[in-house]
């Protein structure tokens, strides 16, 4: 199962916001990151500092896909205000690169990000 780890902040005092956008999104983004290939996507947070943990079977071509979708829009408009930088869907983002994983030092999975 291929995944795709990524970190994120927030603007100082936004955390609330962002938990409170969270709480359920919109019906309509949830089944468009399902159309394309998003079976998860777990969202941590520290402070201000966002970790995602994403299970996705292409994450480019999902990015790409929910660039100019309009329900990825209308969600970008919500939460781009809450981040100290802003999301471009350039295409450039390959994730957190893996460091170590334990089933692949034991030789029994893969061990991947993506």
């Amino acid at each position: 199962m291929p995944q795709i780890a990524l970190h994120t902040e927030l603007l100082p005092g936004r955390e609330a916001d962002y938990e409170a956008v969270h709480e359920t999104i919109p019906a309509e983004l949830a089944a468009a990151l399902r159309d394309n290939g998003v079976r998860e996507w777990r969202i941590w947070r520290d402070g201000r500092h966002l970790f995602h943990l994403i299970d996705v079977a292409d994450y480019p071509a999902m990015r790409h896909a929910l660039r100019d979708h309009p329900a990825n829009v209308r969600w970008q408009a919500t939460v781009a205000p809450l981040h100290a930088r802003a999301d471009d869907y350039s295409g450039r983002d390959e994730g957190i690169p893996l460091v170590w994983s334990l089933s692949r030092q034991r030789g029994d999975g893969t061990g991947t990000a993506g």
